[in-house]
């Protein structure tokens, strides 16, 4: 199957197939924890931009990704559990930047920076014990633990996650579009439902690119809840989808911003519904630099850097939908929350 945006998968298929970008996790699972914090490294700064389109969001530091506000690069990306309570884990991030000397400069001396870090949450505080959630030590830890290796399934801040009746977590994709890398990562924690209840297909299977979902869909109704997306508890919930979205093109905060708002339509289409009152859903941008857009016009006067653009932000919604099929299919049962693999234990690699 083809996917819009055209390309194919990075080397790695993960959000660290833009060079410079770094991801690490920290959780808790078991003795009454399920929760976790997932930190995006970029390494030397990256412009920065923000879209939210739930009606739930708990974020941080987001308005400073407008591009009309000053500072241009941010140095993190804090995703966690923990609902509001677990924004307190972008301060470990910050104390961990503090101490390699990066950040926004504000004196003289290398060490007198303060490190920008955006954050978003998912509520996952019902799979916890009450008080059970992440603090300042769960974001240093998880830049401790960065790499360009990224676990997927219920790690970081997926360990908690859930998707309308399935157990959620964390996914990664990238593509190659052009002389471009676009990547995404996703923390899969939806009030609706990244799966056909009635076949175990998920909506977003149509954007695989080159076999990597490798799955014989099972074509038929998985023993879940039929209280419709969330379960019993749909009507109460409280969900949010968030992540980021990275590339290595050179962009503005403003064209940052409309990669984001391209992933939110990724998201749009793996999961139904989506963007709903219940969720939260958020997601960031990060641009390296690294690669510069053409600036000359081409056909009919048309810029082509707003062409080249266009590619990189399909490429954002599809990279995003399929960041999210990785973190359903990745995620192990926890507790009630059932992973896919338990639902339709029939579904199988269609290659080694």
């Amino acid at each position: 199957m083809s996917a819009p945006g055209g390309g194919a998968p990075g080397p790695r298929n993960a959000i660290t197939d833009v060079e410079g970008l770094l991801v690490g996790h920290h959780h808790r699972i078991g003795d009454g924890w399920a929760t976790g914090t997932t930190v995006v490294l970029a390494q030397g700064g990256a412009v920065g931009g923000v879209d939210a389109r739930g009606g739930a969001p708990g974020t941080r530091e987001t308005d400073l990704l407008a591009p009309e506000n000053m500072v241009q690069r941010a140095h993190a990306v804090c995703l966690s559990g923990g609902s509001a309570y677990g924004l307190v884990a972008a301060d470990g991030v910050m104390r961990w930047l503090s101490e390699q000397d990066t950040g926004f400069p504000v004196g003289v001396e290398p060490h007198e920076v303060v490190p920008i870090v955006p954050g978003a949450v998912i509520f996952d505080l019902p799979q916890s014990e009450w008080g059970n959630r992440p603090d300042a030590s769960f974001g240093y830890a998880a830049c401790d633990a960065a790499s360009v290796e990224v676990a997927q399934g219920g790690v970081g801040a997926g360990a908690g996650a859930k998707v309308g009746s399935l157990k959620g977590g964390v996914g990664t994709a990238s593509m190659t579009v052009g002389e471009h890398t676009v990547g995404a990562l996703a923390v899969v924690n939806a009030h609706g439902e990244a799966v056909d209840v009635n076949t175990g297909c998920p909506w977003a299977a149509d954007h695989e690119l080159a076999g990597e979902f490798g799955v014989t869909w099972p074509g038929r109704a998985g023993e879940l809840s039929s209280d419709g997306p969330g379960g019993s508890d749909a009507g109460t919930s409280l969900n949010t989808t968030i992540g980021v979205v990275a590339t290595d093109a050179a962009l503005s905060k403003a064209e940052c911003r409309r990669l984001a708002m391209s992933a939110q339509d990724g998201l749009a289409r793996a999961v139904r519904p989506a963007h709903s009152m219940f969720d939260g859903d958020t997601v960031f941008a990060l641009a390296t630099g690294a690669r510069e857009l053409p600036e000359a016009s081409g056909p009919f006067g048309v810029p082509q850097r707003a062409a080249v653009l266009d590619g990189l932000c399909a490429a954002a919604a599809t990279s995003f939908a399929r960041a999210v099929v990785h973190g359903v299919l990745a995620a192990s049962s926890v507790g009630s929350l059932r992973g896919y693999g338990d639902v339709w234990p029939e579904a199988r690699r269609a290659t080694p």
